[in-house]
């Protein structure tokens, strides 16, 4: 009888380990991917998040800003919590503020926030109130807005160059310039321009 000789044993494809991605080539694929997603993401951030903070700093500092009424100073015009935006373009480059203009001022000295008031004297200008009545060099000023009047006699006092007098129309509540003094006019953030909130008194400052 003729032995067959055994077959002999089958050696085991290695196609898959070299015709395949070894483990320290997908490592370095994940690392790669995620080298370009960060890539993008940084990208995304410098061309789009910077300016846009950028712009939206330049607006707030130059342009317009948006600002909260805190208190009743400016009833029966402005109420607790209104918002509104101030324009700060025409002060900056057109005219300085004009008798009537509702302002915002910032006086870090005076109080934490900033205030809202209405501009009633001009630089140069002896201003008094009397029972309620404002003189401006004796005569008694005409106020065509809202005003509750009250508080005590003020005055006479002359308004320095480049300072207004500001006082709140909610005249009996209102701490303004009677007590504080003319304020500077580069104290002046900008102009109460229009308001925004709530919807039941949106429209422009008057």
């Amino acid at each position: 009888m003729i032995e067959e000789p055994f077959p002999e044993p089958e050696k085991e494809s290695d196609e898959s380990v070299e015709g395949g991605p070894s483990s320290a080539d997908s490592a370095t694929q994940v690392l790669d991917a995620l080298r370009r997603g960060g890539l993008w993401l940084l990208r995304e951030f410098v061309e789009t998040v910077i300016p846009a903070v950028a712009i939206a700093l330049l607006i707030n500092l130059f342009l317009a800003q948006a600002t909260q009424v805190l208190g009743q100073s400016m009833e029966p015009t402005l109420h607790n919590y209104q918002r509104v935006v101030v324009e700060k373009v025409t002060y900056r480059f057109f005219h300085g503020p004009e008798r009537g203009d509702v302002v915002v001022i910032d006086l870090p000295d005076r109080s934490d926030d900033m205030l809202i008031k209405r501009v009633i004297g001009l630089p140069g200008e002896t201003l008094e109130v009397r029972d309620g009545v404002v003189l401006i060099d004796g005569q008694e000023l005409d106020e065509p807005w809202l005003v509750n009047r009250g508080g005590g006699n003020y005055g006479p006092t002359t308004i320095p160059p480049l300072h207004v007098f500001v006082m709140g129309d909610n005249r009996s509540a209102s701490n303004d310039s009677r007590n504080f003094g003319a304020v500077p006019i580069d104290k002046i953030v900008g102009h109460a321009w229009f308001s925004y909130w709530p919807l039941e008194h949106i429209g422009f400052v008057d």
